[in-house]
């Protein structure tokens, strides 16, 4: 009977972000900033084979995991893995894109304020030089005829007429006025043109130096509304890919969905498969023992501490998945993995832990090819090993085979995610943790 669905283990949380750890640094170069011409097909090419970095850490992480599901659903749920561990980076480049285009619209937009008060200056500066210009031309017209009227003769002879023709002392005083109020009046139309003139000069100084911060603006704008519209375009490719890396998750969820019936029926065959081996194992140890009554034997056997060395070519030996309770990520329930993995690697040798006699050695459905050693008796009790998953065999039923000696090749058959070698101890034909009874 299935245990009752429980949270995610520890360990697959740690997978899922050791997952996505791997992606964000594979990408990291593409997430600090958004380049002004972004090379697509680098970015895609970098995109690829992110992906399959993920999807590769999510099989090898998984593969205990997963052990006994089926490779297509597997390879669906790494593939999901993948692409889960995209989206987040995803979302983070977009957030860059976005922050980017925000900061460059904000700056257009204080450029496109100093340009409008540059202009409005302008226009200011060009009034108040055409309102002086045209008062210039009025003073220097006035000027021209005071001057007419004052020099039809010189000044003297103008003077003297001013004594000769007056007819009393008051119109000669009344008339030198008027000739000395006529002539402080040149002096001070002078003074204002003058006056004008170097205000005007001032102006159009100031008004060149505005013209060209406007021209400096205008070129600073058009550069700043092209970095915008490649940060707007780079935006737009991000969010793309986010929403296409969202509807890929679903769209692979739903395979996965899809795929649970036939997998829910493979665990209910391995469930019967177990029953059935855990039936030889218990007729066997029945067999055993009333063989070893009937010879009147006793059932001690070997008192090793640890019974079994390493099984594998891998050396110093190497566990890749406990023996234990094991959270289906897919199925969402917990299952027995009976057995401890010991990493191996495809067609690499397998040897027997510890001496005995081969019981069988032939395909046992998810466990793949099998060979299962008699070890005897172990501290009064049965002990057995299995060893599973094999690409081929070296050993036969029947087979009495040393401490050492090859009983075949590692390998992928059965229901398993990669080449490895799942090792199963047995004491009275039912499984124990293997991983303390081997020396290392």
């Amino acid at each position: 009977m299935r245990p009752s669905p429980r949270p995610v283990t520890a360990r697959l949380r740690t997978v899922a972000a050791g997952i996505v750890a791997a992606l964000l640094t594979t990408l990291a170069l593409a997430v600090g900033s958004v380049p002004a011409a972004a090379d697509e097909l680098d970015d895609q090419r970098a995109q690829t084979e992110a992906r399959q970095a993920a999807v590769d850490a999510a099989l090898e992480a998984l593969a205990a995991e997963l052990e006994h599901t089926d490779a297509a659903l597997v390879q669906a749920y790494a593939e999901l893995q993948g692409i889960q561990a995209q989206i987040p980076v995803a979302a983070e480049q977009l957030a860059t894109a976005e922050g980017l285009l925000a900061q460059l619209q904000r700056e257009a937009a204080i450029i496109a304020d100093r340009l409008a008060a540059a202009q409005a200056e302008e226009a200011t500066i060009a009034g108040q030089i055409a309102t002086d210009t045209a008062r210039a031309d009025v003073t220097r017209a006035a000027i021209g005829q005071m001057a007419r009227d004052a020099y039809k003769g010189d000044m003297a002879s103008s003077s003297l007429s001013a004594v000769l023709d007056a007819g009393s002392t008051d119109e000669f005083v009344e008339q030198s006025a008027l000739a000395s109020m006529a002539l402080r009046t040149q002096t001070q139309a002078l003074r204002d043109l003058d006056q004008i003139l170097g205000v005007n000069r001032n102006r159009e100084v100031r008004l060149a130096a505005v013209r060209e911060q406007i021209t400096a603006l205008k070129a600073e704008a058009d550069a700043k509304v092209a970095q915008a519209a490649e940060a707007a375009a780079q935006a737009a490719a991000r969010k793309a890919e986010l929403d296409a890396l969202e509807a890929e998750a679903r769209d692979k969820a739903a395979v996965i969905e899809a795929q649970k019936q036939s997998q829910l029926a493979l665990e209910a065959e391995l469930e019967a498969q177990e029953a059935a081996l855990a039936a030889d194992l218990a007729a066997i140890v029945a067999a055993q023992e009333a063989a070893r009554r009937a010879a009147g034997q006793s059932p001690v056997g070997s008192t090793a501490a640890q019974p079994f060395t390493n099984p594998t070519s891998v050396n110093p030996i190497y566990k890749t998945s406990d023996y234990g309770n094991r959270f289906h990520p897919v199925l969402l329930y917990w299952r027995l993995h009976a057995g401890t993995d010991l990493r191996t690697y495809c067609g690499t040798p397998i040897y027997a832990g510890a001496a005995g006699t081969v019981q069988w050695a032939y395909y046992r459905a998810g466990y793949g090819n099998q060979v299962m050693v008699n070890h005897g008796y172990w501290n009064g009790s049965s002990l057995m090993s299995s060893y599973n998953h094999m690409s081929s065999f070296s050993v036969g039923q029947g087979q009495q085979v040393s401490q050492g000696q090859l009983l075949g090749y590692s390998g992928n058959t059965g229901t398993s995610a990669a080449c490895h070698l799942h090792f199963e101890v047995y004491v009275n034909g039912a499984t124990v943790d293997p991983w303390p009874l081997i020396s290392r």
